[in-house]
């Protein structure tokens, strides 16, 4: 992600972290961690992840500088020992690696004595299979970060992600191998150090960074667990996940034929949850309807059980007066633009991706709400149904090609892609809703 103009220099810390969670909020969706470098990267990355209700912890990376000139990093060792040295510019000062072990060794004893101050005898976080950002207030040279970033790559994030406010650019194309996506808000030519990129850069001490650390973990409460729930529509039982933040913004149904179990569509749920949205996860088929795998009930009858779980969201969950979107999925995309016809007065919003939208067709006049429809771009028939129906609704309409689309379940890449667009497009047309 290329650094983009942005009004400098930052107030404080604190607000390059709120700056920062804009552009990091739609990359950061499965299970997000953030791992701040200590010191002066906690108050930005726990203000990150409060803004995201992300997991926050430290990740205790030390730089290597030259014996009389600590502020020259040449390398940096990492929490779990490794060293990486900069062996470019070892080489053009003429220092070898040898004269830095009276270094080497010093930093390895400070970063020891700040793991014990900062975590005591708690292990650090899980990494393997979630979404991590690294977070820093600033990338001067690109070692530290570098250091951070390859360890936290040894213990299988499914996303690695690099947020800085500030930094230079040689930095930034030094690391962009090293990450699967790079958010830097700013990375000016005139760059000469961190600090000068902030009105307040004070420094900070261990009592600065452990009382954040326990401020983080006592007001910052976490989303709610998911619960299993069952939705009465007409003659049969929907099973469902409904998860509703501390903090509501408003509530989105996630609709699908079958299949959300899946982790990827947990994921996508994940995503509606950090931004501040309820979420009802829905199979729309019946467990009997799944296992005869006879292709379960027609449009007309899931989009009656579509708006039977609209109506059960309205009565039975706080989210009783937030503006509410629909997503559906494959067999359920129909079913969301019939529920979007019928409840013009309680969906503000629909994301539709795979399945045959044109199904719907007596409905699609009937249709208000601003609908998002997101295609397969490798199927040129699908795209003119979608045109096709796009054509005959009432209201807004936009929409977007990607590719794999339609196989939502079976690539990482394309959730990712169908997260991002949804949470946009629900972040667009709810927040004008809100009572």
């Amino acid at each position: 992600m290329n650094p983009v103009p942005v009004s400098l220099p930052f107030a404080d810390r604190s607000e390059a972290g709120r700056r920062l969670a804009e552009r990091v909020r739609p990359l950061a969706v499965n299970d997000p961690l953030v791992l701040a470098l200590p010191r002066g990267g906690v108050p930005v990355g726990a203000e990150l992840a409060r803004r995201l209700d992300a997991d926050f912890d430290v990740l205790m990376v030390r730089k290597i500088g030259l014996p009389g000139r600590p502020e020259t990093g040449v390398g940096a060792i990492a929490e779990d020992g490794r060293v990486l040295f900069d062996d470019r510019a070892l080489a053009r000062m003429q220092v070898p690696r040898q004269a830095l072990s009276d270094t080497v060794a010093a930093e390895r004893d400070e970063l020891d004595r700040r793991r014990r101050v900062y975590r005591g005898d708690r292990s650090g976080p899980r990494i393997a299979g979630r979404d991590c950002v690294i977070v820093d207030d600033g990338v001067a040279t690109g070692g530290t970060a570098r250091a951070a970033l390859r360890m936290v790559r040894e213990a299988g994030p499914s996303r690695l992600i690099l947020a800085v406010p500030v930094a230079a650019p040689e930095a930034v194309e030094a690391l962009r191998e090293d990450v699967d996506e790079l958010v830097v808000l700013s990375a000016p030519d005139n760059f000469h150090s961190v600090g000068e990129w902030y009105r307040d850069f004070d420094q900070l001490s261990d009592g600065h960074v452990t009382a954040i650390l326990a401020e983080q973990g006592r007001v910052h409460p976490r989303s709610d667990a998911a619960r299993g729930v069952r939705v009465r529509a007409g003659r049969v039982y929907l099973d469902g996940d409904l998860t509703v933040p501390a903090v509501l913004r408003g509530a989105v149904v996630l609709a699908a034929g079958e299949g959300r179990s899946d982790p990827r569509w947990q994921a996508i749920s994940s995503a509606m949850q950090q931004a501040g949205y309820a979420t009802l996860l829905l199979d729309l088929l019946t467990v009997q309807e799944q296992e005869s795998g006879s292709g379960g009930a027609d449009t007309a009858v899931m989009g009656e059980r579509l708006s039977a779980a609209v109506t059960w969201l309205r009565r039975a969950t706080d989210a009783a007066n937030e503006p509410l979107g629909v997503l559906g999925s494959g067999s359920a995309a129909p079913a969301a633009l019939v529920t979007a016809a019928e409840r013009p007065e309680d969906v503000a919003a629909v994301v539709v991706h795979g399945g045959r939208i044109d199904l719907a067709e007596p409905s699609l006049p009937e249709v208000r709400a601003p609908v998002l429809v997101l295609l397969e771009s490798r199927d040129s028939f699908v795209r003119e149904l979608g045109e096709w129906a796009r054509g005959r609704m009432g209201g807004p309409t936009d929409l977007r090609v990607m590719s794999g689309a339609e196989q939502l379940l079976h690539g990482a890449k394309e959730w990712r892609q169908v997260a991002g667009e949804t949470l946009d497009w629900f972040d667009r047309h709810l927040a004008g809703r809100r009572e």
